[in-house]
């Protein structure tokens, strides 16, 4: 490893490595492979351009009963839901062909961290009108010049990844030099490394960097590379690679790339081979991303104390029908078919409770006596439904049976037992949410962690706070509290509220374990879900 001088290619695309979850009807954007800590040890596969991918096999453990997620999202936001850690940027720079990808996976896999994103260059390529895809097809258009990347559109993504919001990549098309029409959905990054020939080459892009890294590779190394990679992958001829290399691989890296090594950080000679420096690289990593560690559900259980109720609550009116039912659905003695029967109708009442404030306008419309009808209608776009895992599922039948055509969006978020912090592990959102009314459901919120992790991912896609409604059948005060002070425009709905929270963050007098109740499941005594586990 080299220290960089103190004075201030290759060309990936976009992969999603690590544990990830993103959104969309089209693609499973889920969980990724949890990759345990191993040595750094030499790759025999050879070099492959990182094309656009997302990972759906989960990090679990699987029993006889059922399914458990290792590795999850801790809070990437403080007890007033705004996003105070952002994710730690590591700028990856290097001739074509140098390694960089290389480089990038064996720190994703040394580092151990869940949520990492590896976001490339090559998804920035502009798109080339006729006369300069004509070029390229001579092998004549410079695509190593700073010209030939969007860096405003990259700037823009890379800043709001940074920021934990939900982006868009685009995929581009090298057959056709064009981006092509679905893109890539990304979302939640503890570590975002991004790599490329001239990721050093904007100011602004630099600004965004934590920690640049320039890897630097014998010039005849690279060439041999590039030879091997577009004669396998591209099949192209060796005449006119080497064309395009003279021509402009190589002047283009002697005038804006090799240069960028003055703003390095670390230079690292070898690529991918020089295992003392990626292990630094990864120790510094961990130090950094340790210094921005966030506890969320502690500090909730000791605020708001003794405060009124906020005025976004909605407590549906205690009529003796919705008494004798909560006296059922409480009652330890109740055998799961009633407690399933009783729920279901308190669903019910409170789904058609929660449509009531939705925003209405007044239409007419002629009756079959051919008489004029004052009515009302949805004011606004769709509404869709998100159930926070499992025990918020239980709600979306009862949503089903009164909004025709629902849209149904899932949010798994469970509790880490080493931290007692809130994790997200998985979601799965529709398509266009940032339009929606959005209900999101779960059926008992104690400290209130798990909604607002959940109301966060909302808002990380860009739903409108006050188009958020949280519907619960049974809350505690602690709870309404955190979700309203953090976002005191979000509609909190539920059938009741007790007043108490045990040291165990257990509802007094509560319901039990909703999730175990309703499903005949009983999870062991060291092991809970975040979401009905103990009425989080």
């Amino acid at each position: 490893i080299s220290p960089a001088p103190s004075q201030p290619g290759d060309r990936s695309s976009v992969a999603f490595k690590g544990h990830i979850a993103g959104s969309g009807d089209d693609s499973l954007d889920g969980l990724s492979n949890h990759v345990p800590r191993c040595p750094l040890t030499p790759s025999l596969s050879p070099r492959k351009r990182t094309t656009s991918q997302s990972k759906t096999e989960p990090p679990l453990l699987r029993t006889s009963k059922r399914t458990i997620y290792t590795a999850g999202r801790p809070p990437w936001y403080n007890v007033t839901g705004t996003t105070f850690k952002e994710a730690f940027v590591i700028g990856l720079c290097g001739g074509s062909a140098s390694g960089k990808t290389t480089v990038a996976n064996k720190i994703i896999e040394a580092l151990d961290v869940p949520w990492v994103v590896l976001l490339s260059m090559d998804s920035f390529y502009k798109v080339l009108n006729k006369e300069e895809q004509e070029l390229a097809a001579k092998n004549e258009y410079n695509f190593d010049h700073p010209d030939a990347f969007d860096f405003e559109l990259l700037v823009n993504i890379l800043r709001k990844l940074k920021k934990g919001k939900s982006i868009k990549v685009p995929v581009y098309d090298f057959t056709t030099h064009s981006r092509r029409k679905e893109w890539k959905t990304v979302y939640g990054a503890n570590v975002v490394i991004f790599e490329g020939i001239l990721a050093f080459a904007n100011k602004e892009l630099l600004k965004l960097l934590d920690m640049k890294v320039f890897v630097d590779t014998d010039s005849d190394i690279r060439l041999i590379r590039r030879l091997k990679r577009d004669i396998s992958q591209r099949g192209r001829d060796i005449s006119g690679i080497i064309k395009q290399y003279n021509k402009f691989v190589k002047p283009a890296f002697e005038q804006y790339i090799e240069p960028t090594v003055q703003v390095a950080d670390i230079v690292v000679p070898r690529g991918g081979e020089n295992f003392v420096a990626l292990d630094l690289i990864v120790q510094h990593v961990h130090s950094q991303l340790e210094k921005r560690e966030i506890t969320v559900r502690s500090a909730l259980a000791s605020a708001h104390q003794g405060q009124p109720l906020p005025k976004t609550l909605s407590v549906m009116e205690s009529t003796p029908q919705v008494r004798g039912m909560h006296t059922i659905i409480r009652n330890r003695e109740t055998n799961r078919d009633e407690f399933i029967f009783y729920s279901k109708r308190l669903m019910r009442l409170l789904i058609e409770h929660a449509l009531s404030f939705l925003p209405l306008k007044s239409v007419s419309v002629e009756t079959p006596q051919g008489s004029i009808y004052e009515g009302k209608r949805l004011c606004g776009n769709r509404i869709t439904g998100v159930s926070i895992l499992r025990a918020g599922e239980t709600m979306e039948q009862a949503l089903m049976a009164v909004c025709k055509d629902i849209r149904l969006g899932k949010i798994l978020i469970q509790t880490n037992h080493d931290t007692g912090e809130p994790e997200l592990h998985y979601l799965r959102l529709p398509k266009d949410i940032s339009e929606d009314y959005v209900i999101l459901m779960d059926s008992t919120v104690s400290t209130g962690a798990a909604a607002l992790m959940a109301v966060r991912v909302l808002l990380d896609h860009d739903v409108a706070e006050d188009k958020i409604f949280l519907l619960s059948l049974l809350m505690a005060e602690m709870g309404v509290h955190s979700v309203a002070y953090a976002f005191p425009k979000v509609r909190i709905i539920t059938t009741a509220v007790d007043k108490e929270v045990n040291d165990q963050f257990h509802i007094i007098p509560g319901i039990g374990n909703f999730g175990d109740r309703y499903f005949g499941t009983d999870a062991p005594s060291d092991w809970c879900e975040s979401d009905e586990g103990m009425e989080f």
